[in-house]
């Protein structure tokens, strides 16, 4: 059984590019979900498509990612999570750089959609914070909040990259410098920093010294899969996921069509929608600390109601940019906390053994809330040319995943 190492401090100098370098692979692997905001517009007035209909691609994309969600995990916990890493991400931006070429043909935009889909899946979450969770458990929590800020850089620059790549070069065009440039900024750190205590030996040996190489012959605490997978623990989990990320990707994604809809240009609405990463990025290591000093529990079900001020603002609120940069706030102090309570509260209910899968399958719920909550946002939108049923049903929508975190028993037990 490895020894757990003897202080935060020692995990943070023995790895301290780890989680960087998991937070850039954590980034890439949404570029097609927060990337998506500034290309929903132009792809419809070119193909003269309905918002649904170019969202849909996300929900192919975000679906075969749950249904692979656990086989994946699984293959991290026998694997080691490197190897995914760092092919994936070569894969993933090659295949968002190929949305450029499509025809206006709904089954080319489709088949795109599932070439990302795909490649999406070696570069899922679990595959990041497997790595991260290997080497961390004393600051286990700020370490997965510096790696989940990856979504936080995601939604910060993708939106403004991207319009401003648009603006230079049209959509088309702006596809593929988003995947060159990301890609070759990320892969080289992936490459040199990104490696789990299993993945193999290391030349520096940190903290976690006495953990052996090789994943065959590891024994890590933790419950077994089938009891976990089926407890109500992990059933409060995979509903609180799933009512989220309907809710909030749903919001992200569609962010800056309605910010436009009020009247906002597109790059006034790419940089009020940029103040979600920035406040993301508190949202996360802010969650991240709280979460090493108070019940996780207690700490989700609070944040997991901060997007209610942002919808209230955008609703009722006047359109002007200090009050939806306030909104933008509330969405972001969020969108940088649930998966970092998710993640956390797996590794301390169930611990390590089978952590890859058991991540695996929430992460299957927060791919079916990622699929659907675009969708049905754009389906609003089109039946009744307002967003406005949307945001008042989230109201909802997070109140259930609140309770579901703060009915949650004490730390491990299920």
């Amino acid at each position: 059984m490895t020894e757990a190492p003897a202080s935060a401090a020692a995990e943070w100098r023995a790895y301290p590019m780890l989680p960087i370098a998991a937070a850039l692979g954590y980034a890439t692997s949404v570029i097609h979900i927060y990337g998506l905001g500034p290309f929903i517009l132009p792809v419809a007035e070119d193909f003269g498509w309905s918002r649904t209909k170019v969202t849909f691609g996300l929900t192919i994309a975000t679906l075969v990612q749950a249904v692979g969600g656990i086989a994946i995990g699984l293959a991290v916990d026998r694997f080691g999570p490197r190897r995914f890493g760092v092919a994936g991400i070569a894969l993933i931006c090659a295949a968002f750089a190929l949305l450029g070429t499509a025809t206006g043909e709904a089954w080319n935009w489709y088949l795109l959609w599932g070439l990302i889909a795909l490649t999406a899946l070696p570069v899922q979450a679990s595959v990041w914070t497997s790595a991260v969770a290997s080497r961390f458990h004393a600051s286990r929590g700020l370490a997965f909040a510096v790696t989940l800020c990856g979504a936080s850089v995601a939604i910060s620059v993708f939106p403004l990259m991207g319009t401003e790549l648009i603006g230079r070069f049209g959509w088309r065009s702006a596809v593929l410098w988003m995947a060159v440039v990301w890609g070759a900024v990320t892969l080289p750190v992936i490459y040199l920093f990104f490696r789990g205590a299993y993945d193999g030996p290391t030349r520096k040996r940190g903290p976690d010294k006495a953990a052996k190489s090789e994943r065959t012959e590891r024994n890590l605490p933790g419950h077994d899969l089938r009891p976990a997978l089926f407890s109500l623990v992990y059933l409060r989990l995979l509903v609180a996921s799933l009512f989220f990320t309907f809710t909030i990707i749903g919001l992200v994604v569609h962010f800056v069509p309605i910010l436009v809809d009020r009247g906002a240009d597109p790059v006034e609405a790419a940089g009020i929608a940029s103040v979600i990463g920035i406040f993301s990025i508190v949202g996360r290591l802010g969650t991240g600390l709280l979460l090493d000093r108070f019940p996780g529990s207690l700490v989700g079900a609070v944040v997991f109601m901060l997007p209610v001020g942002g919808c209230l603002i955008l609703l009722l609120a006047d359109s002007s940019f200090a009050a939806l940069a306030i909104a933008a706030a509330f969405i972001g102090l969020t969108l940088g906390s649930e998966i970092d309570v998710v993640v956390y509260l797996v590794s301390r209910h169930f611990g390590l053994r089978n952590f890859g899968g058991l991540y695996g399958g929430l992460l299957a719920a927060l791919s079916v809330g990622t699929a659907l909550g675009p969708l049905a946002a754009a389906a609003v939108y089109d039946g009744t040319n307002s967003y406005a049923g949307f945001l008042w049903g989230t109201f909802g929508m997070m109140a259930v995943a609140s309770l579901a975190l703060l009915t949650l028993p004490r730390r491990g037990a299920y």
